[in-house]
C-alpha cells in the first residue's frame, strides 16, 4: 500500500502511475513497486467505519486542510495500530469535506 506524500491519502495504481484518491497527486511506478498482496478478511472480523453521515456531531479543531487551506476541521481519534502506539487522528475539513489522518 502506498500513501500520498502531500495529504497522506491512499494511492491506487492506475497504469504506470500511482494516483492519490484524495488530492489527485500522481507519481510514476518504479521498479520494485509492483508487489501486490491480496488479503481477504472474514466477514465476522470486519468493521464498518462511517466517515460522512451528513451530520457533524464531532468536535472541531484548528488545523490547516491540505486540500483547500481552510483552518478548521472536525476530528475523531481511533486506535488503528497496536495498543503501545499512539492513536490515529482522522480529520474532515469543514469547508471542502476532505478527509486525512495524522499519526
Amino acid at each position: 500500500m502506498k500513501f500520498c506524500p502531500i495529504c497522506g491519502g491512499m494511492m491506487k495504481k492506475q497504469g504506470n502511475k500511482y494516483v492519490c484518491t484524495s488530492c489527485g497527486y500522481t507519481e510514476d511506478v518504479t521498479t520494485g513497486d509492483a508487489v501486490t498482496r491480496k488479503i481477504v478478511i472474514p466477514a465476522s472480523d470486519r468493521e464498518t467505519i462511517i466517515v460522512d453521515t451528513g451530520e457533524r456531531p464531532l468536535p472541531k479543531t484548528r488545523i490547516r486542510c491540505p486540500k483547500c487551506g481552510n483552518m478548521e476541521a472536525y476530528y475523531t481519534v481511533m486506535q488503528t495500530r497496536s495498543a503501545d502506539e499512539p492513536e490515529t487522528r482522522i480529520y474532515i475539513c469543514t469547508r471542502c469535506g476532505h478527509t486525512w489522518r495524522e499519526y
